[in-house]
């Protein structure tokens, strides 16, 4: 095993391999971090599993990636995302050689995936995660001004959910359909909702208790 015979250094490997590979998604960096973090880990499964072994779980961890993958493109819910962060922990939990070492290795792809968002701050965001984020602003320049100003006519107007809210959704209020973001709360296909604000493009909205019928 090498120098990977030390935990600590099982968590670094993990840490960077994840942190580079997720950070691959986030950011446009061309390949680098991809290839970086692809590098790291495979000397992780590859200093402690079989050839058939090391085929499985590295196939299991992009697996996963691919998941986060489709979530940030298609669906952008975060179901599909959680599947594959914990397909992730997973290869490398149960690739580890013993129990330190594989909870070694889980929180290095814990905190490898939760650093990999300081990049958002230094590189350019790609733009398959603005949706889901909902950071892109129509501004007056782009010739947007009707449609922000009859967003803000929402606020404080009720509707239903047309999808689960997690926290980004479908909402419908008379009749139209709009994408909103709930402040905080799981809300679930079908539940009644009221609009709180309005920032350009972005709809604030809350679960109300008035029943909507599905």
């Amino acid at each position: 095993m090498g120098l990977l015979s030390h935990d600590w250094i099982v968590l670094l490997v993990t840490l960077f391999g994840t942190l580079f590979l997720i950070g691959e998604l986030l950011v446009n960096m061309r390949g680098l971090f991809g290839v970086l973090g692809l590098g790291f880990i495979t000397v992780y499964f590859y200093s402690f599993l079989t050839p058939d072994m090391f085929a499985l779980m590295m196939f299991v961890y992009i697996l996963g990636l691919t998941l986060i993958i489709i979530d940030g493109k298609v669906v952008n819910d975060g179901t599909l995302a959680t599947i594959g962060a914990t397909a992730m922990v997973i290869a490398v939990g149960f690739s580890a050689p013993n129990w330190v070492s594989g909870l070694y290795a889980v929180i290095g792809v814990l905190i490898g995936g939760a650093s990999s968002l300081m990049f958002l701050k230094v590189f350019k965001r790609r733009e398959m995660w603005t949706k889901i984020a909902l950071v892109d602003q129509l501004s007056s320049e782009m010739g947007y001004n009707s449609m922000k100003e009859s967003y803000s006519q929402l606020v404080d107007r009720s509707g239903k959910a047309l999808t689960d809210m997690r926290p980004v959704g479908t909402i419908q209020i008379d009749e139209e359909e709009y994408s909103a973001i709930s402040n905080g709360q799981w809300i679930y296909k079908g539940d009644s909702i009221r609009v709180v604000s309005v920032d350009g493009t972005r709809i604030l909205v809350k679960k109300t208790s008035a029943p909507i019928e599905k």
